[in-house]
């Protein structure tokens, strides 16, 4: 609460501070922070805000002094503390022989034991009252133009049976334990029935997203040697129909340069009937979802698996080269997912749980499936934009079904801010008790809008991260004792030991940036990458020898809160600093003129690398030279001179995937003036990179 002492005495909230609209804010600071060699960090946040007392007396975690604990136990005894939290988390069929067996880079975590993801997550609700509880809740595309507005509740008794049906179609279609099934759906509530559905039988799915092209499944099939492909016949967003079955046929048809195809392992094509549009079949190959329940029964006994048996396959994206698999397995990671869902979320039985992902990305499969369905909570999706048919359709959502929790991305929160505070405050958001954040470091600014403005000042917000590749948030608060920053994931989830170190591998000192990685395995770690080991060896083991290396860079505070500042790829070497990306476009956004900023180099024959930012202004802001030189001069004022952006270019929009990342390779393509090369089909608008490319006056 206002002017309380925070848990931990170097966090006292009450340094620096004054009042505004009736909430305590302490003031921010900027300032360069010298690195040396590495990488120089700048901006340096000083408000902070306690968990409220009232929420705090109520959280799953409210004891420092627990934390503490426990974090200590899963740092120093791991085995004991994993082995501890897999029989309190986990329902198995048969107990583990070793809780870990790590012989680096690769680890298996509960060997011997037998268990199953589907009944963990179905199953075990099914003798409680949960079994009549709302599991999904489902909204589509609103009933615009033609569109269908659809919505469904599915409780978990009737998810248990839509599952085990489906996983009999699987089996009458031939699919057995180990194969693998590519998913390629809309946001659906069959896209997680698929997902269940492949687990129940030990069949190792890998989902697609929506938004690639033909290419881009017909790799996937290739790298993975999938049987099978289960899609719809279309998907709907922003009013329009996306040709799912056209492009599944046209990735079927794909030939190597020796003219051998891509997919020669597809033996059936599972079609789910949505929008209704025609498409071609191919007789004795593809099959209808409806047609095929027809055939079979509710009853499917759960496979027993092992731990260490493949869960999934998740290939990353914007890579020109081949597709890089990251596997996950069976009892690490389920553990990872639930155990971080139920107690940075801070779960309670009466949780509506919104995570606005795609099922596509690792966090719809984390926290979207399987983390909320594994604590029996009622998961919220929706089908469509968050603009269409206009820009309150979030809102819209939260107040109708009393969303409680709210996870979404930082990109869109800041469409959210060029949108305007009007469309949240047409609706009720009351219901909202928590948020939290996914993808990317989110700017102060950002921040404290959402906590302004959607939270009302009065939910913890718990900024996350992770990767696809950690399976499971590895930094974050716990939202009932972690005294927040904006713009700080804060500290580590148990039994993650994270370090910021230099180019050799050795700890650097508190505010200096550096290199991020992980000290000690984790259950829900990637297990490899799928038919290569030596690639997954190079790509995270060889950077710092024995440790994971993140790819982010990042620095740690004096109070052990860490602080990324963009992929190291990203990191610019300008004039000999070594410059973060993430940070210039944090400065440039606590503009009040700019509501998004994107910041990439170009080659400079002086300094090595110049910086160019292209920025999005707030509605009714006039652009030009004059918003232009203000600009450069803010980010003089707020980090210095060596990061004033050497370019600005304002653009109406910048171009993203349909997940809302923004899409920095192309961005250093016009930068650069080059030619724009590799894939832009998950390019959510080409009129955007369109009008990047045309001459700026």
């Amino acid at each position: 609460m206002p002017g309380e002492k925070s848990a931990n005495p170097t966090l006292d909230a009450g340094v620096f501070a004054v009042r505004l609209e009736n909430q305590i804010y302490p003031n921010m600071e900027s300032k360069a922070i010298d690195a040396g060699p590495n990488i120089t960090s700048f901006l340096h946040e000083t408000r902070v805000f306690p968990p409220p007392a009232e929420f705090a007396a109520q959280a799953n975690v409210n004891s420092q002094e627990d934390y503490d604990r426990l974090y200590r136990q899963s740092i120093e005894q791991p085995e004991e503390f994993w082995g501890t939290q897999a029989n309190q988390e986990l329902c198995w069929e048969r107990p583990w022989d070793q809780v870990l067996d790590w012989q680096p880079p690769f680890a298996k975590w509960f060997s011997g034991g037998l268990l199953n993801v589907s009944a963990n997550c179905l199953d075990q609700h099914l003798d409680t009252p949960v079994a009549n509880k709302a599991a999904i809740i489902w909204e589509g595309e609103p009933a615009e133009n033609g569109m269908p507005g659809e919505e469904r509740i599915i409780t978990y008794r009737q998810l248990h049976r839509d599952v085990c049906r489906f996983a009999n179609v699987l089996k009458r279609n031939g699919l057995k334990k180990g194969d693998r099934v590519i998913i390629y759906l809309p946001m659906v509530p069959e896209a997680a029935i698929a997902m269940l559905a492949c687990t129940r039988i030990g069949v190792v799915h890998s989902v697609v997203f929506g938004g690639f092209s033909a290419q881009s499944v017909a790799d996937r099939i290739h790298d993975c040697q999938a049987r099978a492909v289960i899609t719809s016949d279309g998907g709907y967003r922003r009013g329009s129909i996306v040709p799912l079955k056209k492009n599944v046929n046209d990735a079927l048809n794909l030939k190597n340069a020796e003219g051998d195809l891509l997919t020669a392992s597809i033996g059936k094509v599972i079609v789910l009937r949505r929008t209704g549009e025609p498409v071609a079949m191919q007789s004795g190959r593809d099959v209808w979802w409806h047609e095929e329940l027809r055939h079979v029964g509710i009853e499917c006994p759960a496979e027993p698996m092992e731990s260490e048996a493949p869960l999934f396959i998740l290939y990353t994206s914007g890579s020109t080269g081949k597709p890089k698999g990251i596997l996950h397995t069976t009892a690490g990671y389920l553990l990872g997912a639930k155990l971080t869902t139920r107690l940075v979320f801070d779960l309670k039985p009466t949780d509506v749980y919104w995570c606005t992902a795609d099922v596509g990305w690792v966090t719809g499969h984390s926290y979207v499936v399987y983390g909320p369905l594994a604590n029996g909570t009622t998961t919220v999706i929706y089908e469509g934009a968050p603009n269409y048919p206009e820009p309150d359709r979030f809102w819209r959502i939260i107040a109708k079904y009393g969303v409680t929790i709210l996870y979404t991305a930082p990109t869109a929160i800041r469409a959210f801010m060029k949108w305007g505070e009007e469309w949240p405050r047409k609706h009720n958001l009351h219901s909202l008790r928590l948020l939290g954040t996914v993808g990317e470091p989110i700017n102060p600014e950002a921040w404290m809008w959402y906590h302004r403005v959607i939270g009302g000042g009065r939910c913890p917000i718990v900024d996350t991260w992770w990767q696809t590749e950690t399976g499971s948030i590895m930094i974050t608060p716990l939202p009932g004792i972690t005294p927040t920053k904006p713009g700080s994931g804060t500290r580590p989830f148990f039994g993650i030991l994270p370090e910021v170190v230099d180019d050799n591998g050795v700890k650097v000192a508190p505010n200096t940036g550096g290199k991020l990685v992980i000290r000690k395995p984790w259950p829900s770690m990637l297990r490899g990458l799928w038919g290569d080991p030596q690639r997954y060896q190079d790509v995270y083991w060889s950077e710092v020898r024995g440790s994971y290396f993140t790819g982010d860079g990042c620095r740690c505070d004096e109070d052990g809160y860490f602080w990324i500042v963009g992929r190291i790829d990203d990191v610019l070497n300008v004039a000999g600093h070594r410059i973060g990306t993430a940070e210039v476009e944090s400065a440039l956004v606590s503009h009040p003129s700019v509501a998004e900023a994107a910041v990439v180099g170009r080659p400079d024959d002086l300094k090595g690398q110049a910086l160019v930012a292209f920025v999005t202004v707030k509605s009714g802001i006039q652009t030009g030279q004059q918003l232009r030189n203000e600009l450069r001069n803010h980010v003089v004022k707020e980090i210095g001179a060596v990061a004033k952006p050497d370019d600005i270019r304002f653009a109406e929009a910048l171009p993203k995937t349909r997940s809302g990342k923004i899409m920095r390779r192309l961005l250093k393509q016009v930068a650069s003036g080059t030619e724009i090369k590799g894939d832009t089909t998950t390019l959510e608008d080409f009129a955007v990179l369109a009008k990047l490319t045309q001459v700026e006056e």
